[in-house]
């Protein structure tokens, strides 16, 4: 049996890549940071999975997880590393605490490429094991691509992923081991619902608060009416699955006015329509 670790699988994208890796035949290893989604997990799926807890900005749980990935494989290569969890700090750049920013990139940046380097051994890389050299499969974003207004932490944390992911795809060629982007845009998530109980105070008084306040409505009505997780996992699984999978896939409801499109225009121009959109222009 094959097995893939998939990290952030409490909820969403990672509970529904957890779901159709089991589906499919696979051993996962999920990451959670409670013991009561680690229950939740295992209830629901039985044997068939099997919780890792750690927080992606602690090394050591992340290296004492990787020790009972290793145990398990008895000598194996582990097929694949999902990595999935995150966090999205919003506000304008101009008034966010450094704080925030900090987090942000240590989650989403720092915190993955401990991971990688913790369990790269696993998927053969520098290690003799036994079988196939594994994947590695990072959770981009479209904003990975095209920076928004009042995401610009979170921009610039995937931006910094794909380009991490780039470089490190090239230097694992050596190991013979493939990383793979996957690219979602808006999709529905519980994520919303946190964001409905996202308190821009600390903006208020500030040229940013009534865009700020458009631009979460405008985020969280459309997250809602998107595609469901499911359609995200399918894409992993592709990426995990497939002779010669796409470096990029993106995951995108309207894919040529989101995303394509967004790449032909000119920047000048999508800055002007983003902003007339939200009341950036000058007065």
């Amino acid at each position: 049996m094959k097995a893939v670790v998939v990290t952030g699988a409490s909820t969403g994208i990672g509970a529904a890549c957890v779901s159709l890796l089991v589906e499919k035949g696979f051993l996962v290893f999920a990451s959670v940071r409670k013991d009561s989604d680690a229950a939740t997990l295992t209830a629901r799926h039985g044997a068939s999975v099997i919780p890792l807890l750690f927080d992606v900005t602690d090394a050591e749980s992340i290296a004492a997880a990787a020790r009972v990935v290793e145990a398990r494989l008895d000598g194996a290569t582990l097929a694949g590393l999902v990595n999935n969890a995150g966090v999205a700090v919003p506000g304008p750049l101009l008034h966010l605490p450094i704080d925030d920013f900090r987090r942000q990139i240590e989650v989403n940046l720092i915190g993955q490429l401990r991971i990688i380097q913790a369990f790269a051994p696993l998927l053969g890389a520098g290690a003799q094991r036994r079988g196939a050299p594994g994947r590695i499969v990072n959770m981009s974003s479209v904003a990975g691509r095209f920076a928004a207004p009042f995401l610009g932490a979170y921009a610039a944390s995937k931006f910094g992923f794909e380009g991490m992911s780039d470089a490190l795809r090239r230097e694992l060629m050596v190991y013979g081991v493939d990383v793979v982007l996957i690219e979602p845009g808006m999709i529905a998530t519980p994520i919303w619902d946190k964001a409905e109980k996202t308190d821009l105070a600390l903006f208020e008084g500030t040229a940013y608060a009534a865009p700020g306040r458009r631009m979460l409505k405008w985020l969280i009505e459309a997250g809602r009416r998107a595609p469901g997780p499911e359609v995200v996992a399918r894409a992993v699984l592709r990426a995990l699955t497939a002779p010669r999978p796409p470096i990029r896939i993106p995951v995108v409801k309207n894919r040529f006015t989101d995303y394509t499109l967004r790449s032909l225009l000119p920047t000048r121009l999508v800055d002007w329509l983003t902003a007339r959109r939200l009341g950036l222009l000058p007065k």
